[in-house]
């Protein structure tokens, strides 16, 4: 009797040192930190305005408006206002 428990100790011992000692770790996926504004950046598709020369993305730091005529008549195509100037068009 004494025989067979120290048999089945010998075999439990061998089965449990037989797995690897990072089996039960599961593998986790490293994330990059992107802070707030960088991420609303990457975030945001780009605003787009139909010009007369086409419909274009509006650069950085600008945004799109309606367009005027010289005389003040509203026109059907959008001009991209960057602070104090306004490109392809009038605004």
């Amino acid at each position: 009797m004494q025989r067979l428990l120290s048999a089945a100790a010998i075999s439990a011992a061998v089965l449990l040192g037989s797995f690897p000692a990072g089996a039960a770790i599961k593998h986790h996926r490293h994330h990059r930190y992107v802070s707030r504004p960088a991420a609303r950046a990457y975030a945001a598709p780009p605003e787009i305005a139909c010009t007369k020369s086409g419909c274009i993305p509006v650069p950085p730091g600008c945004h799109a408006a309606m367009g005027r005529s010289p005389n003040g008549t509203p026109t059907s195509f959008d001009v991209a206002v960057c602070g104090d100037y306004t490109l392809y068009g009038n605004r």
